[in-house]
């Protein structure tokens, strides 16, 4: 558990660094957006610059880091598509999984403010057997 911890912590303090280096060259992307979903059961979330997101639930925690987003041709298709990679700890069973997992989904945009997002993201469990799991995410959040 100290190590999930300790890893988490490392990670988002590097993640944190990366976006105060990317503050110079990029004003407009300084956001802060906080919602609820389903991902690691009931979920707060935490988004940073769309690039990062936290997740806290009663389930077990995520951190997701959006290498590549794009919008669809089709201007009928409000929706936006994304990708990244992250790293996960579920502690609602007797095996305290923990893994890393590649979120592939779509947002949609409500009046700039209104962000609703649904995902699938494939799942390597890396504790005591490594395992292929495949887990799915929905949430709103509200960007400040």
């Amino acid at each position: 558990m100290n190590k999930t911890i300790w890893l988490l912590t490392g990670l988002l303090v590097a993640t944190t660094g990366q976006a105060a280096q990317n503050e110079s060259t990029s004003y407009s992307q300084d956001q802060v957006a906080v919602g609820l979903g389903f991902d690691q059961g009931l979920s707060a979330i935490l988004e940073l610059n769309q690039d990062y997101r936290l997740v806290l639930g009663n389930d077990g925690v995520a951190f997701d880091y959006f290498a590549k987003r794009g919008r669809f041709d089709n201007t009928d298709f409000p929706a936006n598509w994304y990708i990244g990679g992250g790293i996960w700890k579920n502690w609602d069973n007797k095996h305290d999984d923990f893994g890393v997992r590649v979120p592939v989904g779509l947002d949609w945009t409500y009046h700039n403010r209104v962000k609703f997002y649904g995902q699938l993201h494939p799942e390597l469990v890396l504790i005591d057997d490594v395992e292929l799991d495949l887990g799915a995410a929905i949430g709103v959040t509200y960007k400040f």
